[in-house]
């Protein structure tokens, strides 16, 4: 069965016209990386996790995550915590700076956000967790959806249990990435239980975990039902993973592609987190771009011995001549950013915080 990815869907007033979702992660789902996604193909794009304590406790840091441009809408900020009234202030704070819909993460498995009670740790408090998606649903007037894993042990099928109790609390969307808390990113996503989720709601389930292909994208969407996957790891330093996701173009880049891309989404970050904060912050991003066989794995290691960015980008155009031409093109297409907004404050002040 072949499933088309160009079929609109919606959530509410949302229109999503591709069925494919960038996914949110933490430490790189920045705004560079969501307009990116959105150029490549991506329907809808995720913020990073933003902590509803950070926001009540007014870090500039977090409030940083606020940005939002217009042409990477729409847009979900995910926020992530355990305490429903403290969620509710952030979500209303979040829809104040133009998020398109709000997402509560029940499923980071990583120990600093479970040890707090938040992420995965809620699936095991199902009432608390409906709270948290009650008092929410309640604060905003955007659609409200959530993001869980299958539980926090191997094996676990609490998403099974608390879904539908989370759509009854407000939520207009699941998203289900179906390995456990303990499993992090280990093994493989079962999908089977996707499918029974789908089943048991009466909403939209988007479907994460493994979405590497076009072919497997479309597996996915037929044997599940979902109404949309998600791709995550998948589109680090690759978004042509969602070009090719989306429209079936599995041409490889240019060398002079790769390193043009790079460089724009090295400046467009420098742009969002000051110079200090982006330097270390791409090092990661380096190896995702350069890698799968497009440049020799030294010259990546190259790369992160340079001390600024400005030596990066002399070495990159040095590799790629070509390159200079491409990312002409590209920065003339991008929007002047003047549009950006952070709760109506002046974005200079979150540059390197």
């Amino acid at each position: 069965m072949q499933v088309d990815l160009l079929s609109p869907w919606w959530i509410r007033d949302v229109e999503i016209p591709t069925r494919l979702v960038l996914a949110p992660m933490a430490g790189v789902s920045v705004q560079a990386f969501r307009r990116q996604g959105r150029r490549f193909g991506a329907g809808l794009v995720c913020s990073e996790m933003v902590s509803c304590a950070g926001l009540q406790h007014g870090n500039e840091r977090t409030l940083g995550y606020l940005r939002i441009s217009s042409d990477e809408r729409p847009l979900a900020v995910q926020i992530f915590g355990s305490e429903p009234d403290v969620m509710a202030e952030a979500a209303r704070m979040v829809e104040d700076a133009g998020a398109d819909l709000v997402d509560i993460n029940f499923g980071c498995p990583v120990k600093k956000v479970t040890k707090t009670g938040a992420g995965a740790t809620m699936l095991e408090d199902p009432e608390r967790a409906c709270a948290v998606v009650a008092a929410v649903s309640e604060a905003v007037s955007v659609p409200v959806t959530v993001k869980m894993r299958r539980g926090l042990a191997n094996g676990s099928r609490s998403c099974l249990e608390l879904g539908p109790r989370l759509v009854d609390a407000g939520a207009e969307s699941l998203t289900l990435h179906p390995r456990s808390a303990k499993q992090m990113y280990t093994g493989e996503a079962d999908h089977s239980l996707t499918a029974e989720l789908v089943e048991r709601v009466d909403v939209p389930v988007i479907a994460s975990g493994d979405v590497t292909s076009r072919a497997r994208a479309q597996a996915i969407l037929a044997t599940t039902g979902a109404a949309a996957v998600m791709v995550g790891r998948a589109a680090q330093g690759n978004p042509w993973a969602l070009r090719e996701i989306v429209e079936g173009d599995a041409e490889q880049p240019a060398r002079d592609e790769v390193v043009a891309e790079l460089i724009l989404f090295m400046r467009e970050t420098v742009r969002e987190l000051g110079e200090q904060r982006a330097t270390g912050f791409l090092k990661k991003f380096y190896g995702w771009y350069l890698g799968r066989g497009r440049f020799p794995r030294p010259f990546k290691q190259e790369l992160v011995q340079l001390e600024t960015l400005d030596e990066v980008e002399t070495r990159l155009l040095a590799a790629a001549p070509g390159a200079a031409e491409v990312l002409a093109g590209l920065e003339a297409d991008q929007p002047d950013g003047e549009d950006d907004v952070v709760l109506d404050l002046p974005i200079s002040i979150y540059g390197g915080g």
